[in-house]
């Protein structure tokens, strides 16, 4: 369990991740901080949810600094697949059993109960909530199914985000599809990571994703930096009053604290 989250449900709590594989192994001038990537790719942890949770897919972007200054920009989508080792559903049925234990004896303990007159002690409203606890708060392997986090990431020098976007989003579905994509997912793959070059500055490039294509767009040498993060979700997030402030705030040259989850 990552963090000391044992007083929540087993569905609610985060599980240590770790990277399954990447590509290509290493590259010298950008070499792979397999830690840090797992922590930005996954900064709450491993999570586990059942068919009756929201499993839709998520996408986020981070940066990594170097100590020289210099940049890599990943950008992530996180979905859920189905767990199909018994052993994991087991562990995770064992886990709901020993959570609601301890739910059941700290109820019997607020009502001041003995174990030997536990029947007869709990009232009603207590037992009415115990029922609803289990109900809501349990795991059945013969009857749910398990589903755990999972993500694919790339890692990029420059931040082409909608590009990023949506070559995952089509490769997820690639990956989800009841209709296999036209060529093996490896294809794809190799494609975008050694035969689609970047864009010189001032140019733009068009390259196939799995279905549809996918156009780069660079700036030239004496134009704004690249920066291809949708202005609307900013305004979205932070509002019309509160974003004229952020903005007044770096005119000012004033520091900057933005807090979230």
């Amino acid at each position: 369990v990552a963090g000391e989250n044992f007083d929540q449900s087993p569905l609610r709590r985060t599980f240590k991740s770790k990277v399954l594989a990447h590509y290509p192994q290493n590259i010298e001038w950008n070499p792979f901080d397999q830690d840090a990537v797992n922590m930005l790719c996954m900064p709450k942890g491993l999570s586990f949810r059942t068919q009756t949770d929201n499993r839709d897919p998520q996408l986020h972007s981070f940066i990594i600094t170097r100590e020289d200054g210099s940049r890599t920009y990943g950008f992530v989508l996180t979905f859920y697949e189905e767990v199909t080792s018994k052993q994991i559903c087991t562990a995770m049925q064992t886990l709901y059993q020993m959570h609601n234990a301890e739910q059941y004896s700290s109820v019997c303990a607020s009502s001041s109960c003995s174990m030997d007159s536990l029947a007869s002690s709990i009232d009603e409203g207590d037992a009415t909530s115990l029922a609803k606890l289990q109900r809501y708060n349990s795991y059945d392997i013969s009857r749910d199914t398990l589903y755990v986090s999972k993500c694919i990431c790339l890692i990029t020098p420059l931040p082409f985000m909608q590009a990023c976007k949506k070559f995952l989003i089509q490769l997820y579905k690639a990956v989800t599809s009841q209709q296999p994509p036209p060529l093996p997912l490896e294809s794809y793959i190799h494609n975008i990571l050694y035969e689609v070059p970047l864009p010189p500055p001032g140019r733009s490039l068009k390259f196939y994703g799995v279905y549809e294509p996918i156009i780069c767009q660079r700036p030239g040498p004496n134009e704004l930096p690249l920066s291809d993060y949708p202005l609307r979700e900013v305004f979205e997030l932070l509002g019309l009053e509160n974003l004229v402030q952020v903005f007044t705030c770096v005119l000012l040259e004033m520091q900057i604290l933005l807090y979230s989850q």
